[in-house]
């Protein structure tokens, strides 16, 4: 080999370590984390243990259930319950729950879910209870809260977070988009009469924006949702957008300062290669570092709902996917 032609194939190199993944490089988004075992999953929420693993609940079975030592490999757990609350039935026939949300406060683990049916707002979300978060341990507690047709919203896609002592609800599907309601800590229930808030939609019908989840780093507060359409394999849409505000409640806007209420929000994350409609996604912290978690449907598996992880970076005060 010639001098010149070493000293190019030493610059080559170079330059392929400083380069991002190659599916990063092409597409701008990064692939998620590699797994093993049980893959398929729709609407997950993570969480870590106390008593160390994680486990991961989902849309599908009586609320499915993975465990995982170490987030690399996820085995089948069964369910949540072995069998439906009997109260689920008067909102779908099959007491099929969906987007379950796993949270830990008050020396207990908290699992919100939703039941319904497709395409209508006859909706509740339901809470149970669980001193180890396993599969199999879980007291249910009944509704949260519900919405009826005659309601502007639909209570499904639950999502918890804690406040200064004050506990709130994001949820919402179509129907005017994402909502929020304060709960009771105690119960983990609606406060009567609480006012409903509106945090985020679309200009026009169907107002596809769905699965909220908030977080809070440093003094802001960030709403993330998922757009457009679940649910079709490889033809579905899904993509997460965020914005923010200094308040829980709103209003939550994206860079340009354009609020999610009148259709802003910066993109975060969208299908690319084999991953196809990216959504579903909720949001965990594991010692020190944020993940995201959400579903894509793999192009190269029949459109296959599966698990897609990947760490949060925050960068400038807005999250970023690596």
């Amino acid at each position: 080999m010639s001098v010149r032609r070493a000293i190019t194939a030493v610059g080559a190199a170079l330059l392929l370590a400083l380069l991002p993944n190659t599916a990063q490089a092409s597409t701008g988004y990064p692939d998620p984390q590699p797994i093993t075992g049980q893959q398929i999953i729709h609407d997950p929420t993570v969480i870590r243990l106390k008593s160390g693993g994680y486990v991961a609940y989902s849309t599908g079975g009586v609320i499915g259930a993975r465990t995982s030592k170490d987030t690399k490999r996820w085995d089948d757990a069964g369910n949540a319950f072995a069998t439906p609350p009997s109260w689920w039935f008067e909102y779908n026939d099959t007491g099929d729950p969906w987007a379950p949300d796993i949270s830990y406060r008050a020396g207990r683990y908290w699992l919100y879910y939703a039941v319904s049916s497709w395409g209508t707002n006859h909706s509740a979300i339901g809470v149970a209870t669980s001193r180890t978060g396993l599969p199999g341990t879980w007291t249910d507690h009944g509704k949260v809260f519900s919405s009826e047709t005659t309601d502007t919203w639909n209570a499904i896609d639950p999502a918890i977070i804690e406040d200064r002592g004050r506990l709130w609800m994001s949820f919402g599907s179509y129907w005017t988009g994402i909502r929020m309601i304060e709960l009771n800590p105690v119960t983990g229930k609606a406060l009567p009469g609480a006012d409903v808030h509106h945090l985020a939609t679309r200009p026009d019908a169907p107002y596809a924006v769905e699965g909220p989840y908030i977080v809070r780093h440093g003094r802001y507060y960030y709403l993330f949702a998922s757009y457009d359409a679940c649910c079709s394999g490889v033809n579905s849409t899904y993509r997460i957008k965020v914005g923010r505000s200094t308040s829980v409640t709103g209003p939550y806007v994206d860079r340009t300062g354009k609020s999610l209420l009148e259709g802003g929000g910066d993109l975060l994350l969208e299908g690319h290669g084999r991953y196809v409609g990216t959504g579903g996604q909720s949001v965990f912290r594991d010692r020190g570092q944020d993940w995201l978690a959400y579903h894509y449907y793999d192009a190269e598996d029949n459109g296959t709902p599966k698990l897609g992880l990947n760490r949060l970076a925050w960068v400038h005060h807005w999250p970023v996917v690596k």
